[in-house]
């Protein structure tokens, strides 16, 4: 089983900042990949951002240039630094993470959700 601690959601006015960690516990290794999803009313669960297990970034077109993926050297948190937010990007940011990616053996996990809710 894996546990998810996410943080760092909340309300900001256009053009804010806000940083999203997500830290993995329980039957986590390192060998995995991590990343954002997500989800405003009305529409399905949308990728944010991704971090490979060997450090790949991968951003959506509506974030680039805004948002930045990163993540701890035990590659068991993953940090979402988000800036120049727009009200478009008011949603529930999931994190989750892929143990054994790439594999027959590769399983996803979910975070709870935080809200991020832009607005002035």
């Amino acid at each position: 089983q894996v546990q998810f601690l996410e943080s760092g959601g909340g309300l900001v006015q256009p053009g804010g900042s806000l940083r999203l960690s997500c830290a993995a516990s329980g039957s986590v290794s390192s060998f995995n990949a991590m990343g954002w999803y997500r989800q405003d009313p009305g529409n399905q669960r949308a990728l944010v951002a991704s971090i490979t297990y060997g450090g790949i970034t991968n951003y959506a077109d509506s974030v680039k240039g805004r948002f930045t993926i990163s993540r701890d050297n035990a590659r068991t948190t993953v940090y979402l630094q988000m800036n120049g937010l727009k009200p478009e990007d008011t949603a529930v940011y999931y994190c989750y993470i892929d143990l054994r990616p790439g594999t027959v053996w590769s399983r996803r996990y979910w975070g709870q959700g935080t809200q991020v809710t832009v607005s002035s």
